[in-house]
């Protein structure tokens, strides 16, 4: 496959990838971008991986920690465009608009590689062996960032005023 293929079958959904580990639509571009850069000259080496799609996404996931190492981040809130290339769509109520920005900036509060966990097992629907494969560590690792996100995320959202199983008097 060359580099001109691989980018005509897979150039939108590595755009969609980055843009949801990054939480925001024009730094995901620019780390495809980055990213795309470094892999064409050595696309030879590149090609010969038994999945040249994950060589490359292992690749953004690495210029996105460069990047915010060498960045103060900035939560940026997503903008319909952003949440439509995400996977919305324009006829969402708004009410399901206004739940899914909040989430996302829920999530874009995460420390960095939670944010991977959780993008990558819910949006990728990866198992924590193939997460650990991506992020380079231990499956055990994976299971405590997700545990640790998801115990973030819970706590963000407020308790119900209804007891769960319990009398209403």
């Amino acid at each position: 496959m060359t580099f001109e293929d691989f980018l005509s079958a897979r150039l939108a959904a590595l755009l969609r990838y980055a843009t949801v580990l990054a939480c925001d639509p024009h730094l995901g571009e620019d780390i495809v971008q980055e990213v795309l850069a470094r892999a064409q000259p050595r696309w030879e080496r590149i090609a010969r991986a038994d999945v040249p799609e994950a060589y490359v996404k292992r690749m953004i996931i690495n210029e996105l920690a460069s990047w915010r190492r060498r960045r103060a981040a900035k939560v940026v809130p997503m903008s319909l465009s952003a949440l439509e290339a995400a996977g919305g769509t324009a006829d969402d109520a708004v009410a399901q608009l206004d739940e899914r920005d909040a989430m996302i900036r829920r999530i874009a509060g995460l420390p960095l590689k939670q944010r991977i966990v959780v993008a990558l097992r819910f949006y990728e629907r990866l198992s924590d062996d193939e997460i650990a494969e991506q992020m380079g560590c231990r499956p055990v690792t994976v299971r405590s960032h997700a545990s640790r996100a998801l115990a973030t995320l819970r706590k963000q959202f407020p308790a119900p005023t209804v007891p769960l199983g319990g009398r209403h008097d």
